[in-house]
């Protein structure tokens, strides 16, 4: 297949972006076909090896480019030690890395049994250095540093665990980001003396100079962007990863990346009997048609499509001034993003030489420790009604991950009927309270028959009341880092939903049940306004904002489900309510006040009781505000 290069391109430029045949092309509509794998889904905690000559110096991420900038205190240590960048650059840092005492087959071991159900491993990083035994690029570990195929390895090593291997890929922020290489001081003694990344002996490490105001993340540069596919093209089609993970958005923005992302998944198509079994993360709300990546983040709530946060217990590459993060820490960051459908992706740093310190040594076997008991509770688990109970109030996103956890915070996920229900520390009065378990008197819900504690062969105390499910818990800890009870019954909703000022929803002499603007419970900008005298929710702009609201169900049954909505662009809103969920199209009109019917279809009721009703923009990424009116819901 030949494309277009988009508008960066030019009229008459083409790019050559073959991709394997399959059922996926070029699109965004193709893509929004895609199905996340169960193995992902399943595996919830992977490791990752944010690796390679960087780490030389232990002074941390970015030191390939910032040794070039005077003002970072990189550069005077580079030059202190080593010497003027005219002379001795980052392409003199390669060869000290020697991975001398880097044993993939023992780390892996360590990383299987501390939990970790796939692994990640480099492949290159903004430094433009090839981790794998490239034909296309002479700088690479085969030819330089370790002498070694290292992704090849790392591959090796991980199947032998039986786990599932990944490649990141940080080469499309490479061209624009490596451009300080090519500059010379601007003062002293060596003033307009250029670096050697200005020298064309090396330019295939530095590349060539950008354009001018070519300055983004991701160049504009149709010749750059043919060699980031060309490239990345041999990385997957050599080592056919399960997972591939880009440092930014969609590559480029463009065709281009869409048709790595196509080829992927086709290319692993081929080996799995026609369905993708790839994920393929990047910084970019996805629709469903990748898995999201957060770095160094959390989401504020339960997520529609898997995601990922991808942290590290340290700074990315070695850095002998950081002190590394606690295991409660890895543990909290793993259980909150498991109750909202995440996955953990834990960079665990490697020494220049490919050891471990000590203490990254203790952090991993903690963390066997504690997944050898709570690991039920998250591999293979799906997330509750809601993701938890918590005082901590998150916007979300990326860049913010440092929480205090602590024993009222509560986490849920399912595995099948069961509940867990996962404190994020251990009580020090040795007794837990979840609220969304209570039992309202005259409700239908919520009937449990047996409550344990995972790690604990007694039997425990427990008896709800309208406060919530009180247990006590054992005078032994299980854990320093959670308590985490196994719970079972039937019609286990959340009885925590609504407020006093909110009570549920209940259904009127003919079973009708109106889910009304001022009975909703809303997350983020949107809000209750009126028009023409009657009320609906709008200012709904932001395709992250959720309106919700707790329904009592008298009966068992079926219901009819529509709505009304003003919209000035059509778009697609979705309605959930436990595991099913039907779309709503609302349809452009001719003014906000203007209200058009919506039919979403029906919905099958299975029991009596209170539950959430929640509604959300069906692709955030995309979304078009509207104004919805209410929901009603009509017996069949």
């Amino acid at each position: 297949m030949v494309a277009l290069a988009g508008a960066c391109a030019g009229a008459d430029e083409k790019l050559r972006l073959p991709v394997a045949d399959g059922p996926f092309k070029d699109t965004a509509e193709s893509l929004a076909g895609y199905k996340c794998p169960d193995w992902f889904r399943d595996a919830k905690f992977g490791i990752w090896a944010h690796w390679g000559p960087q780490a030389v110096p232990m002074e941390g991420d970015w030191y390939a480019r910032q040794l070039y900038e005077t003002s970072n205190p990189k550069s005077k240590y580079h030059r202190d030690t080593y010497g003027h960048p005219s002379v001795v650059g980052y392409k003199d840092i390669i060869p000290l890395w020697k991975a001398e005492k880097w044993d993939p087959e023992r780390l892996m071991a360590l990383y299987k049994k501390a939990g970790a159900r796939y692994f990640v491993s480099m492949a290159t990083h903004h430094d433009n250095f090839f981790l794998w035994n490239s034909k296309l690029h002479r700088w690479n570990s085969v030819n330089m540093g370790p002498h070694r195929d290292v992704v090849g390895d790392w591959q090796k090593a991980a199947l032998t665990q039986g786990m599932h291997f990944g490649v990141s890929e940080h080469l499309g922020a490479s061209f624009t980001w490596f451009q300080s290489s090519h500059g010379a001081d601007k003062d002293g003694p060596q003033a307009g003396v250029p670096y050697d990344g200005a020298n064309p002996e090396y330019q295939d490490l530095y590349h060539f100079p950008a354009e001018p105001g070519d300055t983004g993340w991701y160049s504009n540069n149709p010749k750059w962007q043919q060699q980031w596919y060309d490239e990345i093209k041999e990385l997957v089609d050599n080592y056919h990863p399960d997972l591939l993970y880009s440092d930014g958005g969609v590559v480029f923005g463009n065709e281009v990346g869409r048709s790595m992302i196509a080829h992927l998944y086709n290319s692993n198509a081929a080996l799995h009997n026609g369905e993708s079994q790839a994920v393929y993360n990047c910084k970019q709300s996805s629709g469903g048609r990748w898995v999201e990546d957060l770095e160094r983040g959390i989401m504020p709530r339960i997520e529609p499509h898997p995601w990922q946060t991808d942290t590290s217990i340290g700074d990315w590459y070695y850095n002998r001034h950081w002190k590394y993060q606690p295991v409660s820490w890895v543990i909290g960051m793993l259980v909150d993003n498991v109750s909202k459908n995440g996955n953990l992706l834990l960079n665990v740093v490697l020494r220049p030489d490919g050891s471990l310190d000590p203490e990254a040594e203790q952090m991993l076997e903690q963390l066997a420790t504690w997944t050898a008991v709570h690991g039920e509770a998250i591999y293979g688990s799906r997330p509750w009604l809601i993701y938890g109970e918590s005082a901590i109030k998150v916007k979300g996103g990326s860049f913010n991950e440092n929480f205090k956890y602590n024993a009222k915070e509560i986490r849920f996920t399912t595995h099948g009927a069961t509940l867990y229900a996962i404190a994020l520390g251990w009580p020090e009065d040795g007794k837990l309270l979840v609220r969304s378990l209570a039992k309202p008197a005259g409700a239908d819900i919520n009937h449990i028959t047996q409550v344990s504690l995972l790690g604990y062969d007694g039997k425990l105390e427990w008896q709800q009341s309208a406060d919530g499910l009180s247990v006590t818990l054992p005078d032994k800890k299980v854990s320093e880092f959670t308590a985490a009870l196994r719970i079972t019954g039937s019609n286990l909703q959340n009885a925590a939903v609504a407020s006093p000022a909110n009570p549920p929803v209940a259904a009127d002499a003919h079973g009708m049940l109106t889910l009304a603007p001022d009975a909703a419970e809303l997350e983020g900008g949107i809000q209750a306004e009126t028009y023409g005298g009657q009320q609906s929710l709008g200012h709904w702009d932001d395709g992250h904002d959720t309106a919700s609201w707790n329904v009592m169900f008298a009966a068992p049954g079926k219901y009819h489900v529509r709505s009304a909505t003003a919209a000035l662009n059509a778009g697609d809103f979705v309605l959930r309510i436990g595991d099913q969920s039907l779309t709503g199209h609302a349809p452009k009109t001719a003014a906000w006040s203007e209200f058009s019917a919506v039919d979403l279809g029906t919905l099958e009721i299975k029991s009596a009781g209170k539950t959430l009703i929640k509604v959300q923009a069906k692709d955030p990424t995309n979304w078009k505000a509207i104004n919805l009116r209410a929901i009603i819901l009509s017996p069949e």
